[in-house]
Parts: structure tokens; C-alpha cells; sequence
């Protein structure tokens, strides 16, 4: 069973200058909630309690989110502003937290491989906090993606379509469908123009990766922007054995830019703040 979750967070989150110049943009708060503690939930829901975070200078935050505040707690004891602590307190009894640095921005492939030492020899997820993914009616996409590796045992990426015109922006699949929803990669392209994209079926960020990933990425050369791509890496794979790209179930929102972050927020405020569920 898969029980571990890596979240790569060293990123300096650009897009969303000046916000997060000197605040991780993982720490954004969507509603009352930062960005990283919904992709936190989502895995736990997924059975993944060990969370391993990949940070870097300026990143203190994230680490004293997912603790204990003893002034805080006092403070508001016994009052009706306890019930805002429900959430985070369970993500502190139910999860361990692992954290590294990654001291060089090399891509999202060098970010994983940076957090090898937390994972060890066995599959695992990978969340990039920036994408917020619902499914209010349903399996969240960690728990649906968690379902098919235990039935394909191989890696697996989460994908959606996409406008044409914006592959550019995404790592982008081609492969044999399995069925109308699961493809087997045999094609795997790192932001490709538009007239240059396999397909329009792009990667989002949720993977469940085998551990031979990481020697692959070892072995990987750096690639579009001179960075160490996990487009990359899984391509080999792929070409080795078996990926899997998953149509997931669900919304996704691109919270790194304004738009889908402040979409992420009207959906959030609307669906789980109204009925206390935010919290």
C-alpha cells in the first residue's frame, strides 16, 4: 500500500509575484485554508499519512503550519474559535511530517529526486500544492489514482484536456487507451507549441510514481529551460515499461495564477465555507 505523499514546495512562485515575495505561495489562503493543507487532506483521505515536503529558503511557514501553536491554542481555549483548529489538528494526529531543502531550483524532476531520502524504496504520490483538485460528490483524485495503482502497479500521471492553443504551459501526453479514461503513455512532451503537441491532454500536478523513478532521474538530462523535467523521466519509464495517464474525476484549479486562484476561491467559499466544511 502506498503511504507516503511527497510535496514539492521550494518553488519561488513567480507568478503570483508580489504576494510571494516573502510568503511561500503554498501558504496562500484559499478561503481560511493555505493552498498546501487542502493537498494535505486530500491525501490523507487517500490512506497517505506520511507527508514529505520538499522546501527551500523562506519556507519556515509551511513547517510551523503543520505544528503545534501553544500560545495560539491557549489564547482561544474553550472559546467558539476553537472549531477553526478542527482540521489542522487532525492533520497533526493523524500525519508525520519529513522535511528537506532543495538548495538549487532545477526543475520538478531535481525536486523529487531531492526528496528520495524521505521516501526511500517505495511508490509514492506527489502533490504540487498549486494545483487545488475537488471533487465534491466524489473520490478525491489522490484516492481515485491511489484505486488504479493498486489494480496497474505502475506510475501514473493525472490528466485533463486542455485548450489547444495553451500547451504550452503543460506537459502534455499521447498514448493507447485502455479505457475512456486510463491511456498507456507511449508519448510525453514538456510544454510543446501548440502545432508541436502530441495531443491535448495534459499532466496536472498529481503522480503516483514507482521508485525506479528516481534512478531515472538521475539519469536524466537537463531539458526544456535547462531544468531536469519529470516529462522526462517518465518517458523512459514509459518506453522501460508502463505509465499510466488518468483522466481524473473532479475539478482542478491552477491557483499559481490569479485567475484560477481566485476561481478556486469563489468554488471553495461556495461549497465548503457556507456549510462549515472549510475548516
Amino acid at each position: 500500500m502506498i503511504k507516503k505523499c511527497l510535496f514539492p514546495a521550494a518553488g519561488y512562485g513567480t507568478r503570483f509575484l508580489p504576494a510571494t515575495k516573502a510568503m511561500p505561495k503554498e501558504m496562500l489562503p484559499v478561503v481560511n485554508k493555505p493552498l498546501i493543507q487542502y493537498g494535505v487532506e486530500e491525501a490523507l483521505d487517500a490512506g497517505l499519512s506520511q507527508i514529505s515536503i520538499v522546501t527551500g529558503r523562506g519556507k519556515r511557514a509551511l513547517e510551523d503550519h503543520f505544528d503545534i501553536s501553544y500560545e495560539l491554542e491557549n489564547q482561544i481555549k474553550g472559546t467558539d474559535k476553537e472549531k477553526y483548529l478542527v482540521g489542522i489538528r487532525r492533520l497533526l494526529d493523524e500525519c508525520s511530517f519529513s522535511y528537506t531543502r532543495q538548495t538549487e531550483m532545477k526543475g520538478l524532476g531535481h525536486a523529487i529526486l531531492t526528496g528520495q531520502p524521505l521516501i526511500g524504496d517505495e511508490p509514492f504520490a506527489v502533490v504540487l500544492a498549486d494545483d487545488l483538485c475537488v471533487n465534491p460528490d466524489g473520490d478525491g483524485v489522490l484516492t481515485q489514482m491511489v484505486k488504479l495503482y493498486n489494480q496497474f502497479r505502475c506510475s501514473i500521471v493525472a490528466i485533463q484536456e486542455v485548450d489547444p492553443q495553451e500547451t504550452n504551459k503543460y506537459g502534455v501526453i499521447a498514448g493507447d487507451m485502455i479505457r475512456d479514461d486510463i491511456y498507456r503513455v507511449t508519448n510525453m512532451v514538456e510544454k510543446p507549441k501548440p502545432e508541436d503537441a502530441p495531443s491535448n491532454l495534459a499532466i496536472i500536478g498529481r503522480y503516483i510514481l514507482t521508485p525506479d523513478i528516481f534512478d531515472i532521474i538521475k539519469n536524466t538530462e537537463p531539458g526544456k529551460g535547462g531544468e531536469v523535467q519529470i516529462t522526462d523521466a517518465l518517458m523512459q519509464q514509459a518506453k522501460d515499461g508502463c505509465v499510466l495517464a488518468y483522466k481524473f474525476k473532479g475539478q482542478r484549479f491552477d491557483c499559481g495564477g490569479a485567475e484560477g486562484y481566485i476561481d478556486a476561491t469563489n468554488f471553495c467559499f461556495e461549497n465548503y465555507y457556507k456549510s462549515g466544511k472549510a475548516y
